[in-house]
């Protein structure tokens, strides 16, 4: 006699441990080439004052990285709940808080008002490439980060998003929603083509670094509970 049931697919670990590898490398990176930057932040942080720590970008970025266990927490959370459910667990959890948490803190300091918030009129750079000259390695640098996390994750949650033009274009339009809100809002700083097109470059690179866990159209089942088969059916 023989057995028709075919055996079930091994689960895919690896690739998981290789994310969450990759993840912890990448923090522990960050934190250290940044640790003198946070330190200076990080007495008005623990004192819970808000000035010297949520209006500078050393303090935000400081509480980003406090944050973490509690962002980790929320991830193992979820995934909980949806291996219960019998779906798809760590790779969709990890994405939604990762593109949430990883987003949020860089759009916060964006938007932070300069001196003149609110007395100096919005100003627009609309010539592409003028603003590089003045940017410097370290304003490239954090405008390349503003929607990386965004564009690293969100294809790894949506499979409608699992394509270059689709990220560069959800990076462009993101950007160009926060270089609107500055000019809007009066935040005494300069609403430039040049943020945009960072931004956006950022978004793709970080994207295709999470390649290899992209999300296809194949992978939609396993978001639903699998059905279950009568034998002999």
């Amino acid at each position: 006699m023989t057995d028709s049931s075919s055996p079930s697919a091994p689960p895919r670990r690896p690739r998981g441990f290789v994310l969450i590898g990759l993840a912890i490398i990448a923090v522990a990176s960050v934190a250290f080439l940044l640790r003198r930057m946070l330190l200076m932040s990080a007495p008005s942080c623990l004192a819970g004052r808000w000035h010297g720590c949520y209006d500078t970008e050393n303090g935000v970025l400081f509480m980003m990285m406090a944050g973490l266990p509690l962002a980790a927490l929320v991830v193992w959370a979820l995934a909980r709940v949806r291996r219960a459910a019998g779906v798809s667990a760590w790779r969709l959890s990890l994405a939604e808080v990762g593109m949430v948490y990883g987003t949020v803190p860089f759009v916060w300091m964006t938007l932070m008002p300069g001196p003149g918030a609110g007395v100096v009129p919005g100003r627009v750079s609309l010539v592409p490439l003028w603003d590089l000259l003045v940017m410097g390695p370290l304003g490239i640098a954090g405008n390349l980060l503003v929607f990386a996390a965004l564009g690293f994750f969100a294809p790894m949650r949506f499979a409608a998003l699992a394509s270059v033009p689709r990220i560069l274009a959800l990076g462009a339009c993101c950007s160009v929603l926060v270089e609107t809100a500055q000019y809007v809002l009066q935040l005494d700083r300069v609403s430039s083509v040049d943020d945009v097109l960072i931004n956006a470059a950022g978004a793709v690179l970080a994207g295709l670094a999470s390649r290899p866990w992209w999300r296809t159209a194949a992978d939609a089942p396993s978001d639903r509970p699998r059905a279950l088969v009568a034998p002999g059916g």
